[in-house]
This record gives C-alpha cells, structure tokens and sequence, in this order.
C-alpha cells in the first residue's frame, strides 16, 4: 500500500511533474521525436539535476520478494525524481497498454505514489504523456 500523502506532498509532486513535463518537451522541441529512448533518459536527467536542482536517479533498480527469494533487479525505473516520482520513457511510435502496466507495477512494487509516462516517438510529446497516481 502507497503511502499516505499530506497535502502539501501531493502540491509537491504535481510540482515535480510540471518541471519534469515542462523540460521533456523542450527537449522534444529542440530535437524531435524518435531518438533513442537513453538519449532522452540522459538529457532529461542532467537538465533536471543542473537547472532545477532534483535529485534524480537512473536505471533505478526495483526488487522484488518472491515466496521468501529476493530477486534483486527484477525490473528498472527509467527515473525517480526526489524518490517520489517515476519516470518511465519510451520513443515508439504510440502508447501501448503495456506501458501503462510497466509503470504501474513499478509504483506498486517500489511502494511509489506518482509516475509518468513518457513517450517521446509522438510528434507532439503531450499526446505521448500520461500521468498516474495510487
């Protein structure tokens, strides 16, 4: 179960997602759709640690106890910003149902209240966003 949010928390989050919308689609504008997804991963990554000072973590792993086996990297985050929001990537062409499940299982695995999809394959990135909240 996600853990209980204060108000104040949840105005935080929405914050972070601002930001994280706001710089991936200056990104998307500045290069276009279709590149690989890990030069987006990058490139998000450093604007959001240098310009707006987050903590952010990539490629973070999410482990998982299977009938008492822990399984140390059964799955990992593309991003988690301010260890409150993930960020899963994408660059295909559109959203699959499958996307959708890969983040949620990620906030529910990771004990994580927030996520975004980001599909930067889209010819206008907003069409290729998502956003979820536990």
């Amino acid at each position: 179960m996600p853990p209980t949010i204060t108000p104040a928390q949840r105005n935080e989050d929405y914050e972070l997602n601002g930001i994280v919308l706001h710089e991936a689609i200056s990104l998307h504008q500045n290069y276009g759709p279709m590149l690989l997804e890990n030069f987006y991963r990058v490139a998000l990554l450093h604007r959001l640690r240098d310009k707006h000072g987050l903590d952010v973590k990539t490629e973070v792993p999410v482990t998982v106890v299977d009938e008492g086996h822990v399984i140390d990297v059964a799955f990992r985050m593309d991003l988690l910003v301010n260890d409150t929001l993930v960020v899963e990537l994408k660059s295909t062409e559109a959203n699959k149902p499958v996307y959708e499940q890969q983040l949620l299982t990620y906030l529910k695995l990771a004990n994580k209240r927030y996520g975004v999809l980001l599909n930067f394959g889209y010819p206008r990135l907003i069409d290729g966003y998502k956003h979820f909240v536990l």
